[in-house]
């Protein structure tokens, strides 16, 4: 999202799916997410029927189809400005994905070979 915020309207009915490519940006009508480990899990584990939080629950949506394991349509629930590179959180989902991602493991293991 390169320039102004794009308003979610209660009621709205919108795309929610992983950016297709660079171009693929969050806009009015579609909400897009880089497609990192977490946020593909995080997709596919979704269904009819799950919240999505977005900006610590500022904003809210409800899974209405799940088109792919890349892809849902969504409905704003309770609406907001959305800016890019906001957090997207699953509270009755749970992701099959690790906690800490491989660049963690490697951070962990680099750290712990300094001296103190």
């Amino acid at each position: 999202l390169a320039g102004d915020p794009v308003p979610l309207v209660n009621g709205d009915v919108l795309e929610f799916g992983l950016c297709k490519d660079d171009n693929d940006n969050i806009r009015p009508g579609r909400i897009t997410m880089k497609p990192t480990t977490e946020q593909c899990a995080l997709i596919k584990a979704c269904k009819v029927g799950t919240t999505l939080l977005i900006e610590d629950g500022i904003m809210e949506v409800k899974v209405l189809d799940k088109c792919s394991d890349s892809e849902l349509k969504v409905q704003v629930v309770r609406g907001g400005k959305l800016k890019a590179r906001k957090g997207v959180n699953v509270p009755d989902c749970e992701i099959d994905c690790a906690a800490l991602t491989t660049k963690d493991i490697e951070d962990a293991e680099y750290l712990l070979q300094l001296d103190p």
